[in-house]
């Protein structure tokens, strides 16, 4: 690993010239393998000055570095505009993860019980009962992309513990739409639409920025209908995430606006499950490939002896380190930003006011000094030893951390244990799959083709 110590002189880290857009193109089509060369080229930490249409950014992955920003004053940070621009287009101006400061602080208390807890562990009975609805649906032989299930299983999941929603016209119209949005930016040249605003031109519903827009209306009216009509009805609240978020109230007893609860419902809809269902899929995979590890699992949910507890499933410690493997190797983001507001020093460069910081969480997964043989899947890694948060950072940190990052770990285990104990898979292609873009995440090309050799009951 190269590490580049600052002479007294410099001020700058080591810069990347390669132009902005140049390197946003290429981030479109393999964001992991650029951050990988760029790091080879120029070490631990590198800047981009600022350009036409973005700030000036560094982009860097040492633990130290990463524990200074994330345990710095939160006031010196705020969520650049420019940087921001995907997530704002998707999820909304009023988004958790679009906001800073105090807005972001005070949405943070209102959304963050639903998330832990007694209350996020009542829906394990959900995760375990629609995995089982989803793949009994599997033929025995049948080829299949399991993320396409993995999908499903987490949609599913994400509309009923939100909505209460598990069935009727309501839910089976709204899944519909959701994955009809989310497929338009099923490639790095679509993808490419949420990056680049010049492409941002309604062309007509063929078209496929139009598309989206035409979609994204249709969901917001689904959610502003169903906003309205619990709000003006109390007796339809339940203890679903939405009538707990109606519910909610801030320090000065102020309920959340209906804007702000759509844009919130809109990014636990996108985060809440097209991130778990691509993270299923490579857990899946890597079982899969390597028959040891997933032969070792299956001894550790065989002694349960057919108990799928959700609360007993949650500690079971080798399962813990299948899921954690998954999400080093395959992390939901490669990078998180923040935008300076004040000037702030990391590894010896001093950073003016308005650079975005970005803490990679790709290549702090690939140290080899943290983690040997960083390209092997090795779930005992995370039995050997303890991890700090900034070395092992896949849902980002501090008080930006995902807040949802608990049920997802729970909804993964749940789902692994499920599939794992209900039947036997093979995987049908032993080619490493390349990672596609997605819009803002990242998926297994193909989505990880495998059948069902048999049903264990």
């Amino acid at each position: 690993m190269t590490t580049i110590t600052p002479s007294p002189t410099q001020t700058k880290p080591p810069i990347c010239k390669t132009p902005v857009f140049i390197q946003t193109i290429q981030v479109m089509f393999d964001q992991f393998g650029v951050l990988e060369k760029y790091h080879q080229k120029y070490g631990d930490i590198f800047y981009t000055p600022r350009s036409p249409g973005f700030p000036p950014f560094v982009i860097f992955n040492d633990p130290k570095a990463i524990e200074k920003v994330f345990t710095a004053d939160p006031n010196l940070f705020e969520v650049g505009r420019q940087t921001s621009l995907p997530i704002r287009v998707l999820l909304g101006e009023r988004s958790l993860v679009a906001l800073s400061g105090v807005q972001h602080q005070r949405h943070r208390k209102l959304l963050m019980p639903p998330f832990h807890g007694e209350r996020m562990k009542s829906y394990g009975e959900t995760m375990i009962e629609i995995t089982k609805q989803v793949i009994s649906q599997w033929q025995v032989g049948k080829p299949f992309s399991l993320r396409t299930y993995t999908q499903d299983i987490s949609l599913r999941v994400i509309l009923e513990t939100i909505f209460g929603l598990d069935k009727g016209e309501k839910f089976d119209r709204l899944r519909k739409l959701l994955v009809e949005w989310l497929d338009i930016f099923n490639s790095p040249f679509r993808s490419s639409l949420l990056f680049f605003p010049l492409l941002q031109k309604d062309l007509g519903a063929w078209s496929p920025w139009g598309q989206f827009i035409r979609l994204k209306r249709m969901i917001h009216e689904i959610l502003d209908t169903e906003i309205d009509r619990r709000r003006n009805n109390p007796a339809t609240l339940g203890e679903d995430i939405l009538s707990l978020m109606l519910l909610a109230r801030d320090q000065e007893d102020q309920p959340m606006s209906n804007e702000e609860i759509r844009d919130e419902l809109m990014t636990m809809l996108f985060a809440g499950h097209e991130t778990t269902a691509n993270s299923l899929a490579w857990a899946f995979y890597w079982l899969h490939y390597v028959p040891e590890i997933e032969e070792k699992l299956k001894q550790e949910l065989n002694s349960l002896e057919g108990n799928l507890d959700f609360n007993t499933i949650n500690k079971l410690p080798y399962l813990n380190a299948v899921v954690s493997e998954t999400l080093r190797l395959h992390p939901v983001v490669a990078l998180i930003g923040r935008q300076l507001k004040a000037p702030f020093e990391i590894m010896g460069y001093t950073f003016e006011a308005g650079t975005s910081l970005f803490p990679a969480i790709y290549l702090t997964h690939q140290r080899e000094d943290i983690y040997p043989e960083p390209k092997k899947f090795k779930p005992e890694r995370f039995l050997e030893r303890q991890f700090s948060p900034y070395e092992y950072l896949p849902f980002g940190g501090g008080n930006r951390r995902c807040l949802g990052y608990a049920f997802a770990l729970f909804e993964m285990k749940l789902v692994l244990a499920t599939i794992l104990s209900e039947v036997e898979l093979e995987l049908l292609d032993r080619r490493f799959p390349k990672t596609v873009r997605r819009g803002i995440t990242f998926a297994p090309a193909g989505g990880v083709r495998m059948r069902v050799k048999k049903y264990k009951n």
